[in-house]
């Protein structure tokens, strides 16, 4: 009898410390990348993301860390480095977790930040996939906050392009806030942002 116990506290023991490295490597990662420190967040998320090949979160946060670095850079070729490897960890965290909401928006981001760099180039092939996106991620996943709110803020900036009026979309703007005041996710480390954001844009349609 003593044997398959000790095995037992063996495994639970093994699992702990495993949960107790990944947490710290998840912490040092967020660390880096509140300082700053792009590249060394992102070296250090995929090297999280490498040990956990069945947890989509670390290759989210790969993905999230080089679509955000992206936005405002004018180097096409650091641009495209940052989204390419954006596009290979969001495609791996899709085969991970299918019909996932959040990874959804992650990838319509992806497309954003080409479009921004280069609207005439990438606009036309890219717009109407993140419609797509937004569309069957809203079905998926309708009671997500940031789910509601980036397809609002998506349809804002569509309705801007071509001169209309925005106003129809601050009411679900604001059913977004709602959702973030109730939204929780038991998984560690899940997605959380989206609500300061959603807060500004709604005090800009108020204004």
């Amino acid at each position: 009898m003593k044997k398959p116990i000790a095995v037992l506290f063996l495994v639970a023991f093994i699992a702990v410390n495993a949960q107790d490295q990944y947490s710290a490597g998840m912490e040092k990662a967020f660390g880096l990348w509140s300082e700053k420190k792009i590249t060394e967040a992102s070296n250090l998320f995929e090297r999280i993301a490498m040990a956990e090949d069945d947890n989509w979160i670390p290759y989210y946060y790969v993905a999230q860390v080089n679509t955000l670095a992206s936005f405002g850079e004018k180097d096409e070729k650091v641009l495209t480095k940052q989204l390419e490897k954006a596009k290979e960890f969001i495609d791996i965290a899709k085969r991970i977790s299918p019909n996932n909401a959040e990874i959804m928006v992650q990838e319509a981001m992806i497309n954003t930040a080409w479009i921004a760099f280069d609207g005439a180039t990438y606009g036309m092939t890219l717009s109407g996939k993140n419609a797509k996106i937004y569309n069957e991620a809203s079905q998926l996943d309708p009671k997500n906050p940031r789910v509601i709110f980036s397809k609002a803020e998506w349809d804002m900036g569509a309705a801007r392009y071509f001169g209309k009026d925005t106003t129809p979309y601050c009411k679900d703007v604001e059913h977004a806030l709602e959702l973030f005041a109730t939204f929780k996710s038991d998984i560690p480390y899940y997605p959380k942002w989206g609500q300061e954001r959603a807060e500004a844009v709604l005090a800009n349609c108020k204004s």
